[in-house]
């Protein structure tokens, strides 16, 4: 009855798709460590390599059960793909899929609840430059008004237009949004994020002066970022430790 069915897709699917597979769930088992997590609720997808498929979790697990080869492949209109006997929440999809549609470079999208991410996105003003973790997500962010639960297909165009090119979004009254070319970058975006909106609270309720960064430098960052991650993405030199760590806390995501 408590028992979850247990399955390997290790050497049944193409070794690229295994590789992102693993990626993603280690990445499930994070949000779940750090506590980003809401139950069974939110999403993060990653895109099967040379196909229009993408990976996704299965609805009515937690995301400490996510596992390799339980993560289940739909197309863009969510259609559960490759006989997995698990399904997904279609409203869910619903975000992800906008964006997998038109953001050819996002091979991940993380799209989570948490309470700084809410806090910032309802507050007037959204995300101000008041840290130097504000300053990765301000120099690619976007804005997403609240249209209530992501289950009409009209407001994919808005979404979409919204988005942009940026990679972070915060959806009003709703959450935060990142994506990436890897599930290593996605995740680091939104690890900005999330620092950047928990630290913006506490300095809110602080109730004393705030030192706001010039605008100058937030213009800047981009390239000083460039230096600091030695020519490559934040997901590149910081996802290895991550999978180390997801191993460390439980190997099973591999399964």
């Amino acid at each position: 009855m408590f028992e979850l069915e247990k399955f390997s897709l290790q050497g049944k699917v193409p070794q690229e798709e295994w590789k992102i597979r693993v990626d993603l769930a280690a990445c499930y088992r994070l949000v779940a460590e750090l506590g980003w997590g809401d139950l069974i609720y939110t999403h993060l997808s990653a895109r099967v390599p040379n196909t229009d498929h993408y990976l996704v979790n299965a609805f009515g697990l937690a995301f400490d059960e996510v596992t390799a080869s339980n993560l289940v492949k739909v197309d863009l209109q969510g259609n559960v793909l490759d006989g997995s006997p698990y399904q997904i929440n279609p409203a869910g999809f619903t975000i992800h899929s906008a964006i997998h549609e038109v953001r050819h470079d996002a091979h991940c999208v993380i799209h989570l609840h948490t309470k700084a991410t809410i806090s910032v996105a309802t507050v007037e003003g959204g995300l101000k430059p008041w840290s130097q973790y504000a300053m990765f997500s301000l120099s690619s962010l976007s804005y997403h008004g609240y249209e209530g639960l992501a289950v009409n297909a009209d407001e994919k165009l808005r979404l979409q237009n919204d988005l942009g090119t940026t990679n972070h979004m915060l959806l009003h009254n709703h959450g935060g949004l990142t994506l990436g070319p890897t599930v290593g970058d996605a995740f680091m975006r939104f690890y900005d994020l999330q620092r950047a909106c928990e630290i913006q609270m506490e300095l809110l309720q602080s109730g004393q002066p705030i030192i706001e960064i010039p605008q100058h430098i937030v213009d800047g960052i981009y390239a000083q970022a460039n230096v600091v991650h030695s020519g490559q993405t934040g997901g590149q030199k910081a996802w290895p430790s991550m999978l180390r760590r997801a191993y460390k806390l439980d190997p099973t995501f591999c399964d």
